[in-house]
């Protein structure tokens, strides 16, 4: 049987586990909120980490805290920071608004293991206090929304921007690939003139491209920082030089620049810049899913569908019909990309929560921001290895396609008009043929005159004039 201890705050006495580092207030929040059974993110935890280590080493040169108190609750810290106590961060996601029940969570932590670094013993509040020395010149209102800050920071710049990159360029090796394979292009899911299906690919890249682009404008952003508003924005109870110093130490172990808020007021009322990165992520979602969806058409099939592109064959798809494969992949990327559009609208309703001087939604937004960062990340890469990188064309498929499409007569309306051309493409339709055949019997083209007319890989060149 787990056996307990008595702790006290302010409240009263709680029995909390022996065998845990959290102490008193991170157990009441536990009991009062069983809601989701999920805590908080890990790179929030980490963040945590990094941001109360930088406090200790602040508040020691600045002569606030004992250089010993200091030491230990920088080593616990960077514990914390390296994922070491993960498991001791209990508290539900949906929780008080402000966060105070993780942020808590963290300075207990943090300061029974400094306490255990120093005398052997995990002991709650002595030595080293979990407010008075672990949350020195801080509040829960300035260093939970920059934690969010920073967490989000360092998942863009090591995880989605990188994975981005890598389906940019799996899509641009494609589309030189790809380049001298013509194909009908599509409207309104109706033929339309041909492309290459290296100029699909290309832009498919450039969206991409465009994404991460967006996303390196949020990235600058996430700069500026509420650390030095404490509670209100007024900064009470911190040395002036604190947020500074405290943010130089963190680029220093990170070598992101953070710097502290123009307007505190404003930091800790509004989480703007969280829901505009949210926004740009569902907007990278939506063309992620564009692009799956293109793709699940591309290769539909394999007889019975467009079946220009070939997906890789990753697993059966189906517990019944035997030798039929699915397009896995891109049906996970048009998944996560429904949920990275739901966790926006979440965002977007907590963005509206900040109510008088502080927002009281920070913990859902950060837990939905950080898991669109995550599955963004995580679906890049595989959409580019597993999916991407294996594509191969079917050339004789777009070949025929080519051949057999009416789009092509647009090729003839500057030299018999539109309303002409339109008659030689419904006879073709009526009749079952190509447009070759009843341009070559009707038009009085020869064949020669109808091979440059309708060469469709010149229709796919800029600058393309029929003869």
């Amino acid at each position: 049987m787990r056996t307990t201890h008595t702790e006290r705050d302010s409240l009263g006495e709680v029995q909390v586990p022996d065998d845990v580092y959290y102490g008193v207030q991170t157990q009441r929040a536990l009991e009062n909120f069983p809601i989701s059974f999920r805590g908080i993110p890990p790179r929030l935890i980490h963040a945590f980490g990094l941001l109360k280590a930088a406090a200790a080493h602040v508040n020691a040169a600045l002569g606030l805290l004992p250089a010993d108190l200091a030491d230990a609750i920088s080593r616990a810290a960077d514990e914390v920071a390296n994922g070491t106590w993960d498991g001791q961060f209990v508290v539900d996601v949906f929780q008080t608004g402000s966060g105070t029940s993780s942020h808590m969570n963290a300075n207990e932590v943090i300061a029974k293991r400094a306490n255990e670094l120093l005398t052997g013993r995990r002991e709650y509040k002595d030595p080293v206090h979990p407010n008075d020395h672990v949350n020195l010149g801080q509040s829960s209102n300035d260093v939970f929304p920059t934690a969010i800050h920073l967490a989000a920071a360092l998942a863009l710049r090591d995880d989605l921007l990188p994975a981005m990159q890598e389906l940019l360029t799996a899509f641009a090796k494609k589309a030189v690939e790809f380049d001298a394979v013509v194909k009908i292009g599509r409207t309104h899911l109706q033929d339309a003139t041909p492309v290459r299906l290296g100029q699909e690919f290309a832009g498919y890249a450039r969206v991409v491209e465009r994404g991460r682009e967006r996303l390196e404008e949020q990235r600058a952003l996430l700069a500026e920082v509420a650390l030095g508003g404490t509670a209100v924005g007024t900064g009470l109870n911190t040395h002036p030089e604190f947020a500074t110093r405290a943010l130089a130490d963190v680029e220093r172990r990170t070598g992101l620049h953070l710097r502290p808020a123009v307007n505190y007021f404003e930091a800790l009322q509004s989480r703007h810049t969280v829901v505009s990165l949210s926004g740009a992520l569902k907007t990278v979602a939506t063309d992620l899913m564009k692009i799956a969806n293109d793709l699940r058409l591309l290769s539909s099939g394999p007889r019975c569908g467009l079946a220009e592109i070939t997906l890789p064959a990753l697993q059966p798809g189906s517990s019944m019909m035997p030798g039929k494969t699915n397009p896995v992949i891109p049906e996970a990327a048009c998944q996560v990309a429904a949920q990275v559009i739901g966790n926006d609208a979440a965002i977007a309703i907590g963005g509206q929560s900040g109510i008088l001087e502080l927002n009281v939604m920070m913990p859902v937004m950060a837990d939905n921001l950080l898991e669109s960062l995550t599955l963004l990340a995580n679906v890049s890469r595989v959409l580019a290895r597993r999916c991407v990188n294996g594509i191969t064309a079917n050339r004789e498929r777009c070949r025929q396609f080519i051949e057999e499409s009416l789009a092509l007569t647009t090729a003839l309306v500057p030299r018999m008009g539109y309303d002409r051309a339109a008659l030689l493409a419904k006879k073709a339709f009526e009749e079952g043929t190509t447009i070759r055949a009843v341009a070559l019997r009707e038009a009085g083209l020869s064949a020669d005159q109808l091979d440059r007319l309708l060469d469709a890989e010149r229709m796919t060149r800029p600058g393309f004039e029929p003869a």
